[in-house]
C-alpha cells in the first residue's frame, strides 16, 4: 500500500487577535485547496484547528464536515518542553499515513515546527518513509526580518527571553554583544501581555547605536513596523500595538 504524505499546513498569523485577516488574502489558494481535502490532522489545539478549518471551508468546501475530521493533539509536554529534544515518539500519530491517508500538521499560527511544536512529527515521518511536503504560507519571523533592515544573511531565532528582570537583562546584553561582534541578527518573541515589559527592558539595556526592530500584527490591516536605533526609539517614543503578536529583531 502506498503511504500518505505529511503536509505542513501554515495558519494565518491572527491567532488570538480580535481582528481576523481575510483568509484568501493571506493564504495561497493551493495551500487552502490541499488543506480542504485532508481528513486527518495533527495539531497543537483541536479547538483552534477546527476554527481554522471552518474558515477554510468558507472559501473552499471541505472534503467532509469538521466534526467528522480526525484531529489529534500533540501532548502537553511537547508544548511545555519542546519536541526538539527527541524524547517524544511521534510515530503513532502517523498511523493514518502508513495506511495511505494524507495528514496535515497544523500549528496555531504560521508554519508548523518553526517556533512551534511539530518537529518530532516531521522527524518521525522521515524515519517512517512518509513524504513531507511544506506548503506555502505566512511566517512571522521571516516577515519581521525582511521588514527590519537588519542582516538577513546571518541571523538566529532565540525564542523567548527570561521572565526574571535580572536574567532578562543579562540575556539581552549577551545577545547584543553577539550581534554587534558578528553581525548576526537576533530574533525573539514574547507573549503579548509581556511585550511591554520586554520593550522597556530592551530600551533600558541596549546601547544607543544598536538597532531594534519591532513588528506587530503582521498581515493584519493594523500591522505595525518600526526599525531604529535605541537612541531614536527613546527620542521618538512610538507606541507600538504590543497587545498584538509581536516579533523583535535586534542587531547592527
Amino acid at each position: 500500500m502506498n503511504k500518505g504524505k505529511l503536509y505542513l499546513v501554515p495558519a494565518p498569523l491572527d491567532f488570538g487577535c480580535d481582528e481576523l485577516a481575510p483568509i484568501q488574502d493571506v493564504m495561497p489558494l493551493q495551500t487552502l485547496q490541499i488543506a480542504a481535502r485532508l481528513g486527518c490532522f495533527i495539531c497543537e489545539n483541536a479547538k483552534s484547528t477546527r476554527a481554522y478549518l471552518k474558515r477554510i471551508g468558507e472559501v473552499i468546501p471541505l472534503s467532509q464536515p469538521v466534526q467528522a475530521l480526525q484531529i489529534e493533539e500533540l501532548p502537553r509536554e511537547v508544548h511545555k518542553k519542546g519536541d526538539h529534544t527527541g524524547n517524544f515518539d511521534a510515530r503513532p500519530l502517523l498511523k493514518a499515513a502508513l495506511g495511505g491517508h494524507d495528514i496535515g500538521l497544523v500549528s496555531e499560527a504560521g508554519m508548523p515546527a518553526i517556533a512551534d511544536p511539530g518537529s518530532s512529527v516531521v522527524r518521525a515521518a522521515h524515519d517512517l518513509g512518509v513524504e513531507v511536503v511544506a506548503l506555502t504560507g505566512p511566517m512571522s519571523l521571516m516577515l519581521a526580518l525582511a521588514s527590519s533592515g537588519l542582516n538577513g544573511q546571518h541571523f538566529a531565532f532565540v525564542g523567548y527571553l527570561p521572565q526574571d528582570a535580572g536574567e532578562r537583562s543579562l540575556r539581552i546584553k549577551t545577545l547584543e554583544s553577539l550581534a554587534l561582534k558578528t553581525g548576526q541578527t537576533q530574533i525573539f518573541i514574547e507573549t503579548p501581555y509581556r511585550n511591554a515589559a520586554l520593550l522597556a527592558a530592551l530600551l533600558q539595556t541596549l546601547q544607543g547605536n544598536t538597532r531594534l526592530a519591532i513588528s506587530c500584527g503582521l498581515t493584519l490591516k493594523t500591522a505595525w513596523n518600526k526599525s531604529a536605533t535605541t537612541t531614536r526609539w527613546k527620542q521618538d517614543k512610538p507606541t507600538p500595538p504590543l497587545g498584538l503578536p509581536t516579533v523583535f529583531c535586534m542587531g547592527r
